[in-house]
């Protein structure tokens, strides 16, 4: 099989997308095909040829991914361009609504479906994906399992908390976000994005899409990593967010 056929309908309609951008002052369009296509070429070299047609379809996503964070990462630099691109993205099993201004504060608390308490033994019980925990910060206070199973969430002293759900393309959670804007990152070879300021976070429910306002969160680090999502809140930076997430184990 040729190794690009996967690819090449994504390929076009990206260089079609790059036709309608208009960011007058951002950068040339030679320079965003040439970052495009270098995204592509890293994301396609993590999914050698043949390979089975899951992971084939889990690739494609991850070249999606990797395609528009660059267009966004590109355009958002200018008034222009953070005009001209799509204002929602889903990442990490999370929709990102991205504004130009700062979002309202959510001042309320409300717990995430179904939140209990549980042990280890409860974990295993109700969790069907495997549950990790940080290293870097050891045995977690207290762990919670949320909306029968599908999220579980660990809290650590001084509002470290680390939510990890399954990798489905349905987002489970939305973030509400204005400047600082979102700032790129990895997690060892995993994309990752840094969410630098406090912001609105919201549970989207499976069966309806039904929105529900859930807090307001801190500094948050978001990544996918092995087909499960994550996010670690309240780490204050995004150098110590993402050595503490490195530690995943």
């Amino acid at each position: 099989m040729n190794s690009r056929e996967p690819f090449d309908d994504l390929e076009a309609e990206l260089l079609a997308l790059g036709d309608l951008l208009d960011v007058p002052s951002g950068p040339p369009p030679s320079d965003v095909a040439a970052a495009v296509r270098a995204r592509l070429e890293d994301a396609r070299g993590d999914a050698p040829d043949p390979v089975p047609a899951r992971r084939r379809r889990r690739a494609r996503w991850k070249v999606v991914t990797a395609a528009v964070l660059v267009v966004i990462a590109i355009t958002a630099a200018t008034p222009q361009g953070r005009a001209a691109v799509v204002r929602i993205l889903r990442f990490a099993g999370i929709e990102l609504r991205i504004g130009d201004t700062s979002p309202r504060a959510v001042t309320s608390v409300t717990p995430l479906p179904y939140e209990h308490a549980v042990d280890q033994d409860g974990l295993k019980a109700e969790v069907k994906f495997q549950v990790r925990t940080l290293k870097a910060l050891g045995v977690p206070e207290r762990t919670t399992v949320s909306d029968r199973g599908r999220v579980v969430s660990m809290f650590w002293p001084g509002g470290v908390r680390l939510d990890q759900f399954d990798g489905d393309l349905d987002p489970v959670l939305f973030k509400k976000l204005g400047p600082p804007w979102p700032d790129y990152t990895k997690v060892g070879t995993h994309q990752a994005w840094w969410i630098p300021g406090a912001h609105p976070l919201g549970y989207l429910s499976r069966a309806d899409g039904t929105e529900i306002p859930l807090r307001q969160a801190g500094p948050t680090l978001i990544w996918q990593q092995d087909a499960l999502n994550y996010r670690l809140e309240g780490v204050r930076t995004k150098e110590e967010a993402v050595r503490v997430a490195a530690s995943l184990g």
